[in-house]
């Protein structure tokens, strides 16, 4: 079946679903055996979706994890509290103290705290890479490396990480790789055709797509598959069924939701980019975009996540920029409807290499799914008033 259909028929198994559309929201904690041959079955299938105990799911779990594992590939997928809660399960999984990580330089901020903080307290060290370093990264293979961790395109400046090239270093030196493939979500990339070990993603963004639930989820390939599936259950992680619900509704739509987000952001990009105060477009479909080509070779499409910068500013005209935007509302995320504008003033302080000092006062945006000419207008209004602040 073609993408498309697969999004909607998707963990659409009777045995979950019964005669509804969409599986019925189990609430549940305890589940009775009526025999303790019956008790005994559930405990030896639990890695087979059968019904042991709630924190091992139930069918509203299990119908998730099989439409994630139908859509973005891999053997298994196990669901998280949010999408930072996936990303500690992952790194947690695979890590052990005396163990050396690969972490690309422009991840996810929460990532780099956790790397900085919790996996440095455990014994971990790491070493933040190049995003654009391709197969030059067996350079920075060391002995004990365990882990290359790839993002692309790179949180906030959206760099396009050599994902074949990387992996085919890694596994030459029996080492894995891990990708945050939000953006990539269940449309744009194929983490397994690429080579990627365990993808991870932060379901909060696309897949939910409303902004109103919080979720995260792991799909492996076979051979890191059983790794994760006991070492998560041993640190207690689960998700509540009624976000899972939303979820598995957010997926249904995620194509045409998609399709109207990557067209909307491509029109206000090329229009951004013929404003005068205007530097840097960083959108990887255009050809400005570090890592351009790696985008059309391997993915499929974009969204509506990009940032760009100004020539020149200071905090008072920026400030005077965001807080006269009236349909871009300033807040942390990214994924939902709705339109949504954040400032990073200072790479430097994002980022651990000295790469980005070129770079002037920086704004990402996420095009919701407003009409695209009232949202322009609305940047419009927002660059006067940057203007008249400088």
């Amino acid at each position: 079946m073609k993408k498309d259909t697969k999004i909607i028929h998707a963990g659409r198994d009777k045995k979950w679903s019964g005669q509804t559309v969409s599986p019925p929201v189990y609430h549940a904690s305890t589940i009775l055996h009526d025999s303790v041959a019956e008790l005994n079955d559930a405990t030896k299938n639990i890695g087979n979706n059968a019904l042991f105990y709630g924190r091992r799911g139930t069918p509203t779990h299990f119908a998730f994890r099989e439409a994630m594992v139908e859509l973005e590939g891999g053997h298994g997928c196990l669901v998280y509290p949010s999408g930072l809660a996936a990303i500690n399960a992952a790194l947690m999984t695979y890590l052990s103290a005396g163990d050396h990580l690969l972490m690309v330089d422009t991840v996810y901020g929460p990532t780099r705290t956790l790397c900085d903080t919790v996996l440095a307290r455990m014994g971990v060290e790491a070493t933040y890479y190049d995003p654009c370093i391709g197969k030059n990264i067996e350079d920075l293979i060391q002995k004990n490396t365990k882990v290359i961790y790839t993002e692309s395109p790179g949180s906030v400046t959206m760099e396009i990480q050599d994902i074949p090239a990387i992996t085919n270093v890694a596994h030459a030196n029996d080492v894995m790789v891990m990708i945050d493939n939000t953006y990539g979500n269940l449309i744009n990339f194929d983490p397994y055709k690429h080579g990627v070990d365990v993808s991870i993603q932060a379901a909060t963004k696309y897949i939910v797509g409303h902004s109103d639930a919080m979720l995260g989820t792991i799909t492996t390939t076979e051979k890191y598959w059983k790794k994760l599936f006991h070492q998560s259950y041993a640190m207690g992680y689960t998700a509540g069924p009624d976000d899972i619900d939303r979820a598995m509704r957010g997926i249904r739509t995620i194509k045409t939701r998609l399709t109207q987000h990557e067209k909307s952001a491509l029109k206000i990009a090329k229009w951004l980019e013929a404003q005068d105060v205007v530097d840097k477009i960083l959108h990887p479909a255009f050809p400005s975009c570090p890592g351009h080509d790696i985008w059309k070779r391997d993915f499929d499409g974009s969204n509506g996540l990009f940032s760009f910068t100004f020539k020149h500013g200071d905090d008072k005209s920026i400030t005077a920029f965001l807080d006269n935007l009236n349909l871009f509302k300033m807040g942390f995320s990214w994924g939902g409807f709705e339109s949504l504008a954040m400032s990073f003033y200072d790479l430097k302080n994002e980022r651990s290499l000295n790469l980005w000092n070129n770079y002037g006062p920086l704004v990402r945006l996420h095009v919701g799914l407003e009409d695209v000419n009232d949202l322009i207008a609305d940047l419009e209004q927002g660059i006067e008033h940057f203007k008249n602040a400088l």
